[in-house]
């Protein structure tokens, strides 16, 4: 997730650099199915599920923003967060022939710090929300007044709308990269590697660290539900 390193070398081999490690591309496309099971859990009043679905959300989320600080290079936020400047170079540089970064662009930042942001806000509604009769409720609604989880849960309605434009965002984003500047976001997410690219994750996988940030995932999911 950050430009072209100083010093670091194009990598050559047929498969490309590695841009995204395994534990990225699982958070992502795990995430990526579980908000239709999340929509169409709540929509059929399936909460059971819809409260499994939620939890195992949490639990990647706090991952991920763990991952964010402790991850390889291309996962940590101060890799590709960038101000106003960065990403206005950035955008002027968005022409043919196009030459991807070696993970996340200022400009994508952007669209990740919002999504990171908008699933942080509906999940922690969701904790709190209580329904109309007071019967399903959230993990953490014995913890507010039945006025303030009501509150949470029409928030949680709500916001739905605007994670999901945000998501219509992103897509429109992955289009235009693959239509306007011919770079294929997706395969890339799906195998790790882009031709080209620079070796920004040197080094083996850092399994400790991952132990570690699915410990504390797991801990906070259990915690909530005690």
């Amino acid at each position: 997730m950050t430009e072209t390193a100083a010093g670091a070398q194009a990598d050559g081999s047929a498969a490309g650099a590695l841009v995204w490690d395994w534990s990225v591309r699982l958070f992502h496309w795990t995430t990526v199915a579980l908000i239709p099971m999340l929509w169409l859990s709540a929509e059929n009043g399936a909460m059971d599920w819809h409260r499994r679905f939620g939890l195992t959300l949490m639990g990647l989320l706090i991952f991920r923003l763990y991952w964010g600080v402790a991850g390889m290079n291309t996962a940590r936020f101060q890799n590709f967060v960038k101000g106003p400047k960065a990403i206005t170079a950035y955008i002027a540089r968005m022409k043919r022939p196009y030459t991807p970064a070696a993970g996340h662009n200022p400009l994508g930042a952007l669209s990740v710090i919002a999504l990171l942001a908008a699933l942080t806000a509906q999940i922690t509604a969701g904790l709190f929300a209580v329904d109309v009769d007071g019967i399903e409720s959230g993990p953490l609604s014995s913890l507010i007044s039945f006025k303030q989880g009501r509150a949470a849960a029409e928030f949680h309605e709500f916001f739905f709308n605007v994670l999901l434009a945000l998501i219509v965002l992103h897509i429109a984003a992955v289009a235009y990269y693959f239509i306007a500047l011919k770079t294929n976001l997706v395969r890339t997410m799906v195998t790790g590697r882009r031709k080209g690219a620079v070796t920004a994750n040197a080094g083996p996988f850092p399994l400790t660290r991952f132990l570690i940030g699915a410990a504390l995932a797991v801990a906070a999911v259990t915690l909530v539900q005690l």
